[in-house]
């Protein structure tokens, strides 16, 4: 029963990620391309866990925490460079 409920889990994560692919493709404006990257980042990390539970293994635990992390620095930095135009400021104010 519960393994049913995972495979379908598997199978809404994956057509949601189809449709965000989509968003990302033909975004009409950029910030919408980023927050598809961003949700298909969170879609991955909740794949990755599903398929953890149906394996019964806790081995995938540092691959969630890691593309968590990497979704997460990602976002922030298209997010920054959509705002002031640079990821990295070289100049500083002394």
């Amino acid at each position: 029963m519960l393994t049913t409920v995972f495979v379908i889990a598997l199978i809404c994560f994956s057509l949601s990620i189809l449709i965000l692919l989509y968003r990302v493709i033909n975004g009409p404006s950029v910030p919408d391309r980023v927050i598809a990257l961003d949700a298909m980042g969170i879609n991955l990390v909740a794949i990755v866990a599903i398929v953890s539970m149906l394996l019964d293994t806790s081995a995938y635990l540092d691959v969630i925490l890691l593309t968590g992390i990497l979704s997460f620095i990602g976002t922030v930095s298209f997010s920054k460079f959509l705002e002031r135009g640079e990821i990295i400021e070289r100049d500083r104010d002394h």
